[in-house]
């Protein structure tokens, strides 16, 4: 079985073809709007559904061209239809609708947020259930149980910024430019983690705020009394804290094993080696997605539709396109 899994929920414009029955990826193509988006600190979201709207097609087409396969070939499309932004979710679930209407293919739309999870999967195909799913990106920082590939329970939420969020606007009031995560462990590996103790809020809580540690870090900058490099390299580490302070809460009250870190901010080498480090001790295993997984990508759309037609979830056809969910976790 082909599946054609596609990805608009942001800013980048994915598509993968992934072969169900040899467990592999055919071909996968990210492209990114980040420069696009640079000079605004952010993604503008009409620049980025209009931007969507414009690659799709070309995207489309080049896919199959190195998977060396025809339309025809397809035996499944999936799309992510939820969590994102509104437009761009628009952008991606009508072209998905109008292909499979036209290639008479069966339909999914894929959350987001579970493709995320189930996309460490592919790379680690002894993955079992039971497991955490810790999603760390610039929209999310939410901790799950997975039971199985359709069955989430949502443990933990952040109250306030996303962690990726709070990367970004640090980033930009140091002057760094967007994406503001990988100018901060950058910069960071030339300063003192341990130069500045910032908050970590919520503590007898599993969920997360990072808005205290947002405004402490901005107030510290204000004073101008810290090198930039210890900022943020401070802040890096309170991430960190914050991170696995939650975690442990939640690992000790259900006993887990092993568990999953995905979501652009799991992309950072800092985190992803101290996180490694730390639970190494207490005989957790931590999973990470590739760095190229842990984007947004198709391979994990396409995979996840798998998962979910073998349970016959489907989207429907005759559903509007804009059968999307924005705002959804």
């Amino acid at each position: 079985m082909i599946v054609l899994g596609i990805e608009t929920s942001c800013d980048e414009t994915s598509m993968a073809l992934y072969d169900a029955n040899k467990q592999k990826v055919l071909a996968s193509i990210i492209s990114s709007q980040v420069d696009l988006h640079r000079n605004f600190g952010g993604v503008v979201p009409e620049i980025a559904s209009r931007n969507h709207l414009i690659k799709l097609e070309d995207i489309y087409y080049q896919i199959l061209k190195e998977a060396n396969l025809t339309p025809k070939q397809i035996d499944l499309v999936g799309v992510t239809n939820a969590p994102g932004l509104i437009g761009s979710l628009f952008v991606g679930v009508a072209f998905a609708k109008g292909l499979a209407y036209g290639l008479k293919k069966p339909l999914i739309g894929v959350n987001h947020l579970a493709a995320h999870t189930l996309s460490t999967e592919i790379e680690h195909p002894n993955l079992k259930p039971p497991y955490l799913s810790l999603i760390i990106s610039g929209g999310h920082t939410h901790i799950y149980y997975v039971d199985s590939a359709y069955n989430f329970t949502l443990l933990s939420h952040t109250i306030d910024d996303a962690v990726g969020e709070c990367f970004d606007k640090v980033a930009k009031k140091l002057g760094l430019p967007y994406p503001g995560g990988p100018e901060i462990e950058k910069i960071a590996q030339d300063g003192d983690e341990k130069a500045i103790e910032f908050p970590i809020a919520l503590k007898n809580s599993k969920n997360f705020s990072f808005s205290g540690i947002k405004t402490a870090v901005l107030n510290c900058i204000e004073e101008n009394k810290y090198k930039v490099e210890d900022l943020a390299a401070s802040f890096q580490y309170t991430i960190f804290r914050n991170l696995i302070h939650k975690l442990n809460l939640v690992i000790k009250e259900l006993n887990i094993k092993n568990v999953v870190v995905t979501g652009g901010v799991s992309a950072n080498g800092y985190l992803r080696e101290k996180l490694t480090d730390y639970y190494k001790k207490s005989g957790i295993t931590i999973y990470f997605p590739s760095k190229r997984l842990s984007t947004d990508n198709g391979d994990m759309i396409a995979y996840t539709a798998y998962k979910f037609y073998t349970k016959r979830v489907f989207m429907g056809l005759r559903e509007t396109a804009y059968d999307v969910k924005p705002d959804i976790d």
